[in-house]
């Protein structure tokens, strides 16, 4: 059990009286468990028979992470489009930062539940702003995520999402040739990412993991790194793992076909997603991120 976490039942007891609170009914919390799956946070489900609650746990210095989450998860999901759990409170209990959310039962994937869920994530991209970035920063992953607003697409991508990444990846010792391809790649960013995208409603960290079904059929997305942006990040994010299927594609292109130029965008998109991998989780990512680079680069000299 990770450190902080030696009496689960005493955090999740203090937990319970601050949901009592909040949610304006008694809610005892006679089972807590742990739930496997996350690599940053601790997750357990809270129940007392008639309610039930997911709550994330984390050091109590990234209260401020469960904030930004909360805050994401709202944005997303005043678009009224993909379904998204609902946060409840944050607070700190036995040294553990918490945030409470919505517990949504998930079942399998529905038949054409691929295609609602491509309709949606459309629709949610259509929600859009005037300038790219967001109200507050966050994280993608445990890494810190910068949003300050600026017009320009571009430059936001390189000044708040490829350069940050690339500076951190020289702090973490992976050096000269990674960061002579940066430099290339982010001389010819006005170039590559020249398509004047909408500043869209972005989840931000949509890989496979972070979208299920629920068991009333509903496409359900959860753990965001909210902002506004190219539509075509979540996209590409979407394809580095896997997981969504023809039929998602098929119908969010029918909703909203892409431009010219999405196989080029989709590397640079992903390469963030990558470079913060290899900044996570070590080495293993390096060469993956140095082929991506050479990629986009061949297409450019």
């Amino acid at each position: 059990m990770p450190e902080g976490l030696s009496d689960l039942r005493q955090i999740a007891a203090q937990i319970a009286d601050r949901v009592e609170q909040v949610a304006g009914h008694s809610f005892a919390a006679a089972q807590a468990r742990r739930i496997g799956g996350g690599c940053i946070n601790t997750a357990v489900h809270l129940s007392d028979g008639t309610h039930s609650y997911f709550v994330k746990l984390n050091r109590a210095e990234l209260r401020p992470m469960f904030e930004a989450e909360a805050d994401g998860l709202a944005e997303l999901a005043r678009s009224g489009t993909l379904r998204v759990p609902r946060p409840l409170c944050i607070g700190v209990a036995g040294g553990q930062a918490y945030l409470v959310m919505e517990y949504i039962e998930l079942g399998s994937r529905p038949e054409r539940g691929g295609a609602q869920a491509g309709r949606l994530l459309a629709a949610m991209h259509a929600t859009t702003r005037a300038t790219f970035g967001w109200l507050r920063d966050n994280t993608i992953g445990s890494t810190p995520q910068r949003n300050t607003p600026d017009p320009d697409w571009a430059r936001f991508w390189a000044e708040r999402r490829l350069g940050p990444q690339l500076d951190l990846a020289a702090r973490n010792g992976y050096g000269s040739t990674l960061q002579r391809s940066g430099d290339a790649l982010l001389a010819h960013l006005p170039t590559l990412l020249g398509h004047a995208p909408a500043a869209s409603l972005l989840h931000g960290d949509l890989w496979g993991g972070n979208m299920a079904f629920a068991c009333s059929g509903e496409a359900v997305v959860f753990d965001p790194a909210v902002y506004f942006g190219d539509r075509e990040a979540d996209l590409a994010m979407t394809e580095l793992f896997g997981g969504f299927g023809g039929d998602f594609y098929a119908a969010y292109r029918e909703a909203w076909p892409l431009d010219t130029g999405y196989a080029t965008r989709r590397d640079l998109y992903n390469l963030y997603h990558v470079l913060n991998h290899l900044n996570l989780f070590g080495g293993g990512y390096l060469i993956q991120a140095q082929d991506i680079m050479a990629r986009i680069l061949a297409q450019v000299r």
